[in-house]
């Protein structure tokens, strides 16, 4: 199993009496890239807040690398893009990045125009800030976070203001990270279809609290298409369609219904034996669930 690199254990933080985050826990997999899924104010910027150390929990244990002491330390392995990026706007992007280098004590002044490359930022390193896009800022807050090449990510929004090519690029970049050099990845969103693209994990919050931790695999089983099939006897449609279609993977949920998750593409097929069998069938289509779903159904559609 992959070392845990983040951990979180029931963080809680109040403000004035609110608590803004109630026991909230996360475990992020070395060289994972990890979804932070919620609205506006359910606490996904405080906690990243918190891993970056410009706000301490209430209650609660963090670490990295299997450490709770020297957080800070361990930080230095570790970059943030918290909310807008901190930009200069009457410096270059070049100089942008050249300062943080100064600032964190890199060495390798090269390192600024290979980011600049990866965010497409190479023909606007000599063009100030302050004549940027809000998308062109976002890349220039991406290149600062890479900069120092780090082990870990953390990203509050940062597709945010990019057009769907830029979108598409970004995710791109993060996931070849995550594949060619195991950089772990905490990324928060609201575009919920563009996160169930590029994680690996995914972690649901809603008012503060954890809703689910969950893989893309587990995410995959519980939204994967099927067919969805209901007559007037379940019992004995399930047994036509494992002795007269050799269907296994199927499951019978509530209200007469059976979800079936092989031979999509027989739809008909299985339509005209269950019928040829006798039975009535009174609904019969292909479903599935997007993230977006998945999300709305366990948290309701109120904080949406």
């Amino acid at each position: 199993m992959a070392e845990a690199v983040i951990l979180m254990n029931n963080i809680s933080k109040v403000y004035k009496k609110n608590a803004v985050v109630k026991n909230f826990s996360l475990d992020v997999k070395k060289g994972s890239i990890c979804g932070l899924i919620g609205p506006n104010g359910a606490g996904k910027t405080t906690i990243m807040k918190i891993l970056a150390g410009l706000i301490f929990q209430s209650e609660g244990g963090l670490s990295f690398y299997g450490s709770s002491d020297d957080l800070d330390s361990n930080r230095k392995r570790m970059s943030f893009m918290i909310e807008a990026p901190i930009v200069d706007h009457q410096m270059t992007a070049y100089e942008n990045l050249n300062y943080i280098r100064y600032v964190r004590g890199y060495p390798d002044e090269k390192r600024i125009d290979e980011v600049l490359d990866i965010v497409g930022l190479s023909n606007a390193g000599k063009k100030k800030a302050a004549k940027f896009s809000l998308g062109m800022r976002q890349r220039l807050g991406i290149a600062m976070a890479l900069l120092t090449k780090p082990e870990i990510l953390v990203l509050d929004e940062p597709v945010n203001g990019l057009d769907p090519e830029g979108i598409v690029e970004v995710r791109r970049i993060l996931q070849r990270l995550s594949y060619e050099q195991n950089t772990t990845i905490l990324i928060s969103s609201h575009l919920l279809s563009e996160l169930s693209e590029m994680c690996t994990d995914f972690s649901i919050i809603s008012s503060g609290r954890l809703v689910e931790n969950l893989s893309a695999e587990e995410l995959d089983k519980r939204c994967r298409n099927h067919i969805v099939v209901r007559t007037n006897d379940i019992d004995r449609t399930a047994a036509v369609l494992e002795d007269k279609l050799s269907i296994r993977s199927y499951k019978a949920v509530h209200g007469g219904i059976i979800e079936i998750y092989e031979q999509l593409d027989n739809i008909e097929k299985i339509s005209k034996t269950i019928t040829d069998s006798g039975l009535i069938i009174t609904k019969l289509n292909e479903e599935g669930k997007k993230l977006e779903d998945y999300y709305l159904e366990k948290v309701g559609g109120s904080n949406e």
